[in-house]
C-alpha cells in the first residue's frame, strides 16, 4: 500500500488502546517486554574484528556481494557458523 492509499482521517482516529490491541493481535509483532526481560538482559560486545587480506574465488565474492551491503559480515558469520560446527565435534 503506497502513501496515496493510506486512510488518514482512519489513522488518526485510532486510539492508543485501539493500537495496544492491534500490536498484541499481530502475530508478527515483537512481544512486549517486560521488567523481568530487561533485568536478564545483558549487553553482548561482538569479538574485534581483525583486517586481513583473503584470496576468495570470485563467484563466491560476486554470490556474498549480490544481496548488497554487508556482504563482509555474511561471510564471517558463515565462517563463525563453520568454525562453531568443527568445535562441537571435536569436543563431542
Amino acid at each position: 500500500m503506497g502513501p496515496a492509499q493510506i486512510d488518514w482521517r482512519a489513522s488518526d482516529a485510532l486510539t492508543d488502546e485501539d493500537i495496544a490491541a492491534a500490536v498484541r493481535d499481530d502475530p508478527d509483532a515483537a512481544p512486549l517486554l517486560g521488567d523481568e526481560w530487561f533485568d536478564k538482559a545483558r549487553l553482548v560486545t561482538p569479538p574485534p574484528k581483525e583486517l586481513i587480506s583473503i584470496r576468495v574465488d570470485k563467484d563466491v565474492l560476486d554470490f556474498f556481494r549480490s544481496d548488497g551491503a554487508g556482504y563482509q559480515t555474511r561471510i564471517n558469520a558463515v565462517l563463525r557458523a563453520f568454525m562453531e560446527h568443527d568445535q562441537k565435534k571435536k569436543h563431542a
